[in-house]
C-alpha cells in the first residue's frame, strides 16, 4: 500500500493550493479518506475527511469554506483544494485512509509573505 502526496510549495497569504494524493495497493473508495496536517511543535489533526460509508465530508472550523476535500475513483486519487490560505494553515500536510489507516509521507505547505 502507498499513499503518494504533492501539491505542497510556498504561497502567499490569500493564495491556493492544492494537494493530491495517489493511492496504490488500495481502492481509496473502500475506505474512510483524509487530510490531516502537523505545525511544528503540535499534534497532528484532522483537516478534512470523507466517510466511508455514506461519504459524508468534515472539515474542521479553521478551514470550513476554505478548503475542499474530493476524490477521484477512477484515478483512485483524493484532493485538497485549499483557497485563501493564511500562515497559521503552514504545516506539513498528510493523507491518509482506513481503517486500519494507511498515509503519506507528508507535503510541506508553507504560507509566507
Amino acid at each position: 500500500v502507498q499513499l503518494q502526496a504533492s501539491g505542497g510549495g510556498l504561497v502567499q497569504p490569500g493564495g491556493s493550493l492544492r494537494l493530491s494524493c495517489a493511492a496504490s495497493g488500495l481502492t481509496l473508495d473502500n475506505y474512510a479518506i483524509g487530510w490531516f496536517r502537523q505545525a511544528p511543535g503540535k499534534e497532528r489533526e484532522v483537516v478534512s475527511c470523507i466517510g466511508s460509508s455514506d461519504g459524508s465530508t468534515f472539515y474542521i472550523d479553521s478551514v470550513r469554506g476554505r478548503f475542499t476535500i474530493s476524490k477521484n475513483n477512477a484515478e483512485n486519487t483524493m484532493y485538497l483544494q485549499m483557497t485563501s490560505l493564511k500562515p497559521e494553515d503552514t504545516a506539513v500536510y498528510y493523507c491518509g485512509a482506513g481503517p486500519p489507516w494507511y498515509w503519506g509521507q507528508g507535503t510541506q505547505v508553507t504560507v509566507s509573505s
